[in-house]
């Protein structure tokens, strides 16, 4: 075990230093230097990388070095260059992902039709308009690039039902470059329709008006498949991906679709669970569902009694509705408290101290107030939490007590598990 803490501490230095030099060399980039001259560094110094890393970096650049996302964008496609065949993450395992109606199955099947839509027929029929401009391949360019522009059904799915999640787990610069990215390429396609539609003559201009679409897609397709899509592999669960799934036939697919409703395979609930009558809420009686889990409410007890701490809460009405028995309760309670106000559960002269703490928290000036005091052999650490829902209203207030005596008498460090 003490070996694999140790490599975890590697590891982690490891990742910093890493992290540092990726910053470094993107920073190189912003003040002009090539792009060869950086990617000849990032080879010898930095080697593969991670997507985690990859997203870390952008956020990086933008939050702790001021580079303004329009800057971030415009690095982008250099990114991309840099990083293209040194990304670790590329060769994932098959899992849940790879199954039809996966989101992720579903945003690689389309991939694969966009590429075939740009990398054959628009190609194609590129290269004879730079040979023959007649109305009859201009008109064959417009029908490719209206097909095309249904990858905006594409770019939306990902825009607004995987970034949203993404963003719940902190993860804002990718999402910000990306959307960037994808708006420019659908202004590319409806400027290079509006160049054709009102020809003028000038090939030049509209054969690099279609490149600069085909290599776009295709970076950004690149861009998905080894960034976006396993990164958030790693961070949504099941059940979003599984709401993912569902919402998204209200956007719309591109090119293509699902082949079926993704079902995925997984543990039932608890048997017990089932067993139970459902109640008016969809969860079984007995049960408390989260939006984390599910578990029985002898469960939620145990766990909490199992906590080396004291909980108590009170509710918006200062009316004591809970209280965590542990084995060793620093301050007694008794069930007799249940239905109280808390002012009558605490002596006259310390009762203005509560008063006051509960006016500051209802009024939100405060969210957590602390207090430390000794008691014999006990060193008590007291906290209150304003419990507050989504919206901000205050629903009640959480008392957190803790003997920290044996964490502040800690020394040294112990890396083996004890005999």
């Amino acid at each position: 075990m003490s070996e694999l803490i140790n490599n975890r501490e590697h590891t982690a230095q490891e990742l910093t230093e890493r992290q540092q030099t990726l910053k470094e060399i993107i920073k190189e980039l912003h003040a002009g230097k090539s792009v060869e001259e950086v990617k000849a560094r990032f080879a010898e110094a930095v080697g593969g990388v991670s997507v985690a890393e990859i997203s870390a970096m952008e956020h990086a650049l933008m939050t702790e070095e001021g580079i303004p996302v329009s800057e971030v964008q415009r690095l982008c496609s250099v990114h991309t260059s840099i990083f293209k065949g040194s990304i670790e993450d590329i060769h994932r395992p098959s899992g849940p992902e790879e199954q039809p109606g996966h989101p992720v199955h579903t945003f690689k099947l389309e991939n694969r039709e966009i590429e075939r839509l740009v990398n054959f027929k628009l190609s194609l029929h590129a290269d004879q308009f730079q040979k023959d401009d007649s109305p009859k391949i201009i008109y064959k360019l417009l029908e490719d690039l209206s097909l095309l522009l249904d990858l905006d059904k594409h770019y939306s799915r990902k825009e607004n039902l995987v970034f949203p999640y993404l963003e719940r787990y902190g993860i804002f610069g990718p999402t910000k470059v990306m959307w960037g990215v994808d708006d420019s390429i659908r202004a590319a396609i409806k400027e290079a329709k509006s160049l054709l539609t009102e020809y003028n003559g000038d090939r030049e201009q509209i054969g690099k008006a279609l490149a600069h679409i085909m290599s776009e897609v295709n970076e950004m397709i690149f861009k998905e498949e080894n960034i976006l899509l396993p990164m958030a592999l790693s961070k949504l669960t099941e059940d979003e991906w599984l709401k993912i799934a569902r919402e998204s036939e209200e956007i719309g697919f591109c090119l293509t679709a699902p082949e079926r409703e993704w079902i995925p395979e997984r543990a039932e609930e608890p048997a017990e669970a089932l067993e139970q009558t459902e109640g008016t809420s969809g969860t079984p009686q007995g049960f408390v569902r989260f939006e984390t889990g599910i578990i029985s409410v002898q469960q939620l007890e145990l766990l909490l009694n199992h906590l080396p701490v004291d909980l108590t809460f009170i509710d918006e009405n200062d009316v004591v509705r809970y209280f965590s028995h542990g084995k060793e309760r620093i301050f007694a309670r008794t069930k007799a408290v249940i239905g109280r106000t808390v002012q009558n559960c605490h002596p006259p002269q310390s009762v203005h101290v509560v008063e006051k703490l509960l006016e500051d928290f209802k009024a939100g000036r405060k969210d957590v107030e602390d207090f430390w005091i000794p008691i014999k052999d006990k060193f008590v650490y007291i906290r209150y939490f304003a419990i507050r829902d989504a919206e901000g209203r205050y629903l009640g207030t959480l008392e957190f007590t803790q003997n920290i005596a044996p964490i502040r008498a800690l020394e040294g460090q112990k890396r083996i598990l004890s005999e």
